[in-house]
């Protein structure tokens, strides 16, 4: 087994280290190289770390785009850009803040603001969009 030692300065390396471009340009990579650090209750210094290689051709999707994910995915779509436009609107900022800061202790409340808005967000488009 390899063994890698870091540079002075660098703890640890997490994530992707190379992974093939979605848009097969000429800088996309064929392979998928992962890092992975975890902190481990060992004597033996630098196990820690772990290297795993994935072919990029794993990565291809074998099945079409259901529809159930289509709506999945513009339903996030949706709530993400709701939240982001919610979270950067002044007129309604003081009030989000203090409502969030009302709930946030509360037995089931949101412990971010992001996760509020979050809340509000997809209860608001769902009850706009009750099929889906």
């Amino acid at each position: 087994m390899a063994k890698v030692r870091w540079s002075p300065g660098i703890d640890s390396v997490s994530g992707a280290l190379a992974k093939p471009n979605k848009k097969d340009s000429q800088h996309a990579c064929e392979d998928y190289l992962i890092a992975k650090h975890r902190t481990a209750g060992t004597t033996v210094p630098g196990s820690c770390n772990r290297l795993y290689l994935m072919k990029g051709d794993a990565l291809k999707r074998t099945t079409p785009v259901t529809p159930e994910e289509i709506v999945a995915r513009t339903r996030f779509a949706e709530v993400a850009r709701a939240v982001n436009e919610r979270a950067h609107d002044l007129m309604q900022m003081t009030q989000d803040q203090a409502a969030f800061l009302a709930q946030k202790d509360q037995p089931g409340g949101k412990k971010t603001m992001k996760s509020y808005l979050w809340k509000l967000e997809l209860a608001k488009y769902d009850q706009a969009h009750p099929n889906g």
